[in-house]
């Protein structure tokens, strides 16, 4: 008969196969290193993917900006190009066209900034104009370059021409105020002209 501490040291599953207490101790310490390995693995695996989809988002977004800049001179030339040829005009609006629908499977779109309230977080004022009304002020007059978003999240704020008062409230400091960020632009513009 066994004694006591063999019987603590040995366990059998059947007559021809025993393992002892210490070799099942080594085979489940192998079995959590191997577990942890592979845990960090993947914990590197999903940290190294999460930094290639941001890569690729930064690309792609550059991309897009620069498609931006050829379809605002799409759309220049075509205020431009009042008198000519027919084939030129209408190349240019195949052109215009092919770029929109590319814009647009990639889910950016353009947002309508004119007459709209002016909003810093999706507008660059690029002048003040006076208003004519307490109505109009705070207001955007005109777009220089169109603005657009992407699913969602801006993409490319529009570059506007504000309405601001004549004589109007000093600058209070709260940068979300239209008035006053149509007076620093103004200030700025205004330090640039006399250099």
């Amino acid at each position: 008969m066994e004694s006591l501490g063999q019987a603590q040291d040995t366990i059998s599953g059947d007559d021809t196969y025993q393992v002892t207490a210490k070799e099942s101790r080594e085979i489940l310490d192998h079995e959590a290193t191997r577990i942890d390995q592979q845990l960090a693995e993947f914990d590197s695996y999903r940290r190294r993917t999460r930094k290639e989809l941001a890569e690729a988002q930064q690309s792609k977004r550059e991309v897009l900006l620069a498609l931006l800049d050829v379809m605002d001179d799409c759309d220049r030339a075509l205020l431009h190009i009042r008198e000519g040829p027919d084939a030129i005009v209408e190349g240019l609006r195949s052109i215009q066209r092919r770029l929109k629908d590319v814009l647009l499977s990639n889910g950016v779109t353009a947002f309508d900034s004119e007459g709209q309230p002016f909003d810093p977080s999706v507008h660059e004022a690029m002048s003040v104009i006076e208003a004519d009304n307490a109505q109009e002020s705070g207001t955007v007059y005109a777009e220089n370059r169109r603005g657009y978003v992407v699913n969602g999240e801006l993409l490319r704020p529009a570059r506007v021409v504000g309405r601001g008062r004549a004589g109007a409230a000093v600058d209070d400091g709260d940068p979300h105020d239209p008035l006053d960020v149509a007076q620093d632009v103004e200030r700025v513009v205004d330090r640039g002209a006399q250099r």
